[in-house]
């Protein structure tokens, strides 16, 4: 089965076998977790290049992420973007083709030369690759960049470097990113992003406390158990939701606690979500959430009421704050 999916300009090819004849395709290989603004210099250098080809540009991305499989089994991921989240924020960058290769063992263990000739040539037929200098492929990650050279030189395709200045930004950009959210930084991450930090999370019940004291709230269960959820505390969010009978998008303002919710129980890590003016029963929807600010560190109070007159504060700074 060919399954190419199309978004706007952009398609996505899940089927190694299937894939197009691609015009004097420019290549680059990558995670490209977040699509963050560090990842954008190379993006703007692989469209230039296209733009002087006369071609087409083609990113290769891995499915799942190659930590997985060949990185630490202690090792956890924290990813800034999901799969579908990528594919959104790649197709809004113009990117022609999107290339999601399935990460196996078999795949990490061939040859670097089988790499480059049974699975770059074979499949992609570059006029020209860009890559990093420190790009490593193949068993035990033994290919690397002066192997490319060889082949380039054999007339086999173009190769440009990604200057090193760039990697060590988008290295350090996404090494940023992730530090500014668990440290409840939103605005920080959001700069270097380029937009602001979200996630998707379907309604699942909790203890349902929250209704009793005039604030119920949707309890999340991320999609992607695999993406970063940020620092605990309390932050201003727009909820975005589909509804799941028209497929028409709403969008709401809330407040969102993360954390153990010490004044209850203090036991579980949760996401709760309390929509403004909002009373309907979503259980098992899926809602997109995205930061706009945070308002404070997680607390315990001596009892509800405390709490609830925290929480009517929280509200009017959360209001205030998405107003802006």
């Amino acid at each position: 089965m060919y399954l190419t999916f199309s978004f706007a300009a952009m398609q996505v090819h899940r089927h190694i076998g299937h894939l197009p004849e691609f015009k004097n395709a420019v290549v680059t290989i990558g995670t490209f977790d977040g699509v963050h603004l560090g990842h954008c210099s190379i993006i703007d250098q692989m469209k230039a290049a296209a733009r002087a080809a006369g071609g087409e540009t083609v990113i290769i991305t891995f499915h799942p992420h190659p930590r997985r499989i060949v990185g630490n089994a202690e090792q956890t991921v924290q990813l800034l973007s999901s799969l579908p989240e990528k594919i959104e924020l790649l197709r809004d960058r113009g990117i022609d083709h999107l290339v999601v290769v399935p990460f196996t063992p078999d795949f990490a263990g061939q040859s670097p030369d089988a790499y480059v000739k049974d699975f770059l040539i074979r499949y992609f037929k570059p006029h020209t690759l860009i890559i990093g200098y420190d790009h490593r492929f193949g068993k035990g990650r033994s290919g690397d960049f002066t192997l490319l050279e060889k082949y380039a030189a054999a007339g086999d395709f173009q190769l440009m470097e990604i200057p090193a200045r760039a990697l060590e930004e988008a290295s350090i950009s996404s090494t940023r990113i992730r530090q500014a959210l668990l440290k409840g930084d939103v605005q920080l991450a959001a700069s270097l992003l380029g937009y602001p930090y979200f996630f998707e999370g379907i309604v699942v019940k909790g203890n349902q406390l929250g209704r009793t004291i005039g604030y119920p709230t949707a309890n999340l269960q991320l999609t992607d158990n695999e993406k970063l959820i940020p620092g605990n505390g309390v932050y201003a969010v727009h909820v975005r939701r589909k509804h799941p009978i028209s497929g028409e998008l709403f969008y709401y303002g809330g407040m969102m606690n993360i954390g153990v919710r010490p004044t209850v129980d203090g036991l579980t890590r949760v996401i709760e979500v309390h929509i403004f003016d909002f009373t309907e029963d979503i259980y098992g929807e899926c809602l997109q959430v995205t930061l706009v600010a945070w308002l404070r560190a997680e607390k315990k109070f001596e009892g509800l009421p405390a709490l609830v007159a925290q929480l009517r504060s929280d509200e009017e700074t959360a209001k205030a704050a998405l107003s802006h």
